[in-house]
This record gives structure tokens, sequence and C-alpha cells, in this order.
């Protein structure tokens, strides 16, 4: 069963420059069970999606369902079954990580005694028991995403959407939310993804859509995404810069695209079919050549890789779509959260 279906959405907004159209024709299918990854570059539409599906944007057309809910007609009924974690922490700084949860539950009517037992419930599982009593304002970034993220499963929802959920943790708190999602994933809940870190789509998705001018421009796994791309990339890291437009020279003979030279002026790259055998003849090319290594050696496509070439473009650190200025702070975007709780 498909949890999130859209299909040709469109979304037209107006500037003093003119109109900027940020979805173009928008398709999306996503099965129960599982976890769908939205990458895409800046203005690409990411969030202008996620705020369509969570009701807090309407279509110009297309159409949208979750758990085959119109969330169109009935932005109701779509709110009792999705759960919304944004790209900032929507939580009251002056009440503790109790309180918060708690509160929300009160939102959802859940009742006093089911929405406090909810939230002790909550506590335990996001592993903030020893700080669950304190204020948020005294906790640090990763305990106020787990706080956050724990608020939009209050009410168990069956769909969640995560709009870039550890934008500016540490490596370690990164880790402690993919296990946390991971977890939820295996009892069940639909997972909608964006985020800038491909490593966490690697990592978290079943399936990927790469999102370019307001479409899907390609779908697929990880290692489907991949395998388009292609090949190796053979990879040598000169002792002397100065020699770097003679390494470029080598390796355009030997690879199957036009070779990159690195910011740094010394590590030169380029995609080749047959790695071994153009390592082992680019090598001895530049062995003749008198051209000193420090390294050398191949490795797989990255979807790093697989964004530069679909796009044109490298993976970007945050979502910059042109209806994102009115929630670029803190404030906004947990009145929109609110909103969507609601």
């Amino acid at each position: 069963m498909a949890m999130i279906e859209a299909s040709g959405l469109t979304k037209t907004y107006r500037s003093k420059s003119g109109p900027v159209h940020a979805l173009t024709g928008f398709d999306l299918t996503v099965p129960e069970g599982t976890v769908k990854a939205l990458l895409g570059p800046n203005g690409a539409g990411k969030t202008t999606v996620v705020k369509m599906l969570t009701t807090l944007e309407v279509p110009d057309s297309g159409t949208a369902h979750i758990a085959g809910i119109d969330v169109v007609a009935d932005p109701q009924a779509t709110r009792r079954t999705i759960g919304v974690s944004g790209q900032y922490a929507a939580v009251d700084e002056n009440l503790t990580g109790f309180e918060n949860l708690d509160m929300i539950g009160r939102l959802y009517h859940l009742g006093a005694k089911v929405s406090r037992e909810r939230a002790r419930e909550l506590i335990d599982v996001f592993d903030l028991s020893a700080a669950g009593d304190r204020p948020v304002k005294g906790f640090s970034g990763g305990m106020r995403r787990r706080i956050d993220l724990a608020g939009a499963l209050v009410t168990n929802p069956r769909v969640l959407f995560l709009d870039e959920p550890t934008t500016g943790l540490d490596p370690r708190s990164r880790l402690a939310l993919w296990d946390i999602i991971t977890s939820l994933v295996a009892g069940g809940t639909t997972v909608l993804l964006t985020t800038q870190y491909l490593e966490e789509a690697d990592r978290l998705a079943d399936d990927i859509a790469v999102i370019d001018g307001g479409r899907v421009i390609a779908e697929g796994t990880a290692d489907h995404l991949k395998a388009q791309v292609g090949g190796h990339r053979l990879v040598v890291a000169l002792v002397d810069e100065a020699r770097a437009d003679q390494a470029l020279e080598v390796l355009r003979r030997h690879g199957d695209a036009e070779p990159t030279l690195g910011s740094d002026g010394r590590q030169v790259e380029v995609a080749v079919t047959d790695g071994p055998t153009a390592l082992q003849r680019t090598l001895a090319d530049l062995g003749a050549a008198g051209i000193e290594l420090h390294d050398a050696g191949m490795r797989r496509p990255t979807l790093d890789d697989v964004f530069l070439q679909l796009t044109g473009r490298k993976a970007v650190d945050e979502d910059d779509d042109p209806d994102t200025a009115s929630i670029a702070t803190g404030k906004t975007s947990r009145t929109s959260k609110k909103e969507a709780r609601r």
C-alpha cells in the first residue's frame, strides 16, 4: 500500500522579479513501512513538497494523498495521520521536556492521563529520563532534536515527515537519531525524509528521489542511482601542484569523462569504466612523465557523484526553496509546526 502519493503537483510563487515555479509537476509514491529520501539542490522544491503534504501549503494543481486521505479535501484527517519534525526544534524552551510532550498530547485531545503516560513513555524511548524534568533551554542541540522528534510521535502517526532532522548535530547525536528512525520504520512507520547529508540518505533510505527544478529527475535505491553514474573513480594526489595540468592530461587519456582538479590543486579525479586497468595504465604514464604522487587509488561512485551528474551541482548545505524565506527563523517555523500538529 502506498502511504504517500503525489501526482502532478505544481506551485508558483510571486516575487518582485516575477513568478517562481517551485514545483512543476511533482510525482512521488512512498510504500508503507519504508523510508523515502528527498534530495535536491537549493531551490529544488523539497520544503515546498513537505509543506504541501503536511497541509501547510495548497498546490496550484495536482493531487496528494496520505494513507488514502486527500490532503487538500480533508486536511484535518490528514493531520491526525501524520507527524512532522521540521528544520528547527519546535519546543518551548521554558517548559521541561516532559511538559512539552504533555502539552502536545493535550493539543491532540488525548486527555490528561493519556498525555502524561505518553510523554513519560517517549522520554524513556528517547533516552531523556535524566533530563526530562529540566527546562529545554538547558538542553544540548541533540537533546532538543530528540524532544522535537518525540513530539512528532505523540500520537503514534502512521506517516512521519522529517525535514532535515539532523542539521547542525554532532556526529554522535546524528547517529543516535538515525538509530531511532530505523527503529520507528521497523515498527511500521512510513517516513519521508529531506536531508542535506548524502550519507544520511545512503544509511536510512529504502528509496531516493532526486528533485530539481520542481520535479523528480531520478529515483531508485542508492545502489541503483550510483549504478547510473557507472564504473569507478580514479583519484591521484600530486606532490607538486605545478604538475596538475600534466596530470589532468594523463587522466584525460584514460578516463571516460573530463577529469576534475580538487580545490587544493593537488587531487585529480576522473571517471573510468575498467578501474584496475585504468589505474595501472595511468600510474605507468604518470611515472614516465616524472609526476610524483602522494597517493593513488580507486573508489566507487557516491551519491555526491549522482548529484553532480544529474543536476550539474554538488550537494548543498541547506535548503533555499523560494517559499522558505518566511520560515527562516525558529519563531515562524515553530508556528507552522504547531499548525500542523493541530
